[in-house]
């Protein structure tokens, strides 16, 4: 079953058990795979769904920070829970351990030599990483591998 059949179908679980935050944020999905499947681009492939799920899930979550710092919890709590329902459609993360495994890989094959070398991994390891773990950490165990040298 496709991501959008999979979708259209959880819509009308969320429809008939009167879920009104997993409607939402199911409806979004839907929206933005519409907009790309009509944009022209091609076929949406299983790695755009996962980087526009990817987005949505971001999105949420930094609009539920943003929400919090200006002391709207109720607004904060609906885009938490459309980030938790984007969440379950997205693939398993890779853990911090794996992916320092993945960059300490990256360094020695490059011949990286320190700090100064961080372009040089982040663009080889964001590539091998991409969709599997998020840009902050990816950065955040780069530059720690690299300050061990």
């Amino acid at each position: 079953m496709s991501l959008t059949d999979q979708i259209n179908q959880d819509i009308k679980d969320a429809m008939r058990a009167k879920e009104a935050g997993k409607l939402n944020a199911l409806r979004a999905i839907k929206s933005a795979l519409l907009l790309e499947a009509t944009s022209g681009n091609g076929d949406i492939t299983e790695e755009k769904e996962v980087a526009i799920l990817q987005k949505l899930y971001k999105q949420r979550i930094d609009a539920a920070k943003i929400f919090i710092e200006q002391n709207r919890e109720d607004l904060a709590t609906d885009e938490q829970t459309q980030a938790d329902v984007i969440k379950t459609y997205l693939p398993e993360m890779m853990s911090e351990d794996a992916v320092r495994e993945v960059v300490a890989a990256t360094i020695s094959q490059l011949g990286a030599t320190g700090p100064a070398d961080m372009g040089k991994v982040m663009g080889p390891t964001m590539g091998k990483l991409k969709g599997k773990a998020e840009g902050a950490l990816i950065s955040k165990v780069v530059k720690e591998e690299l300050g061990k040298l």
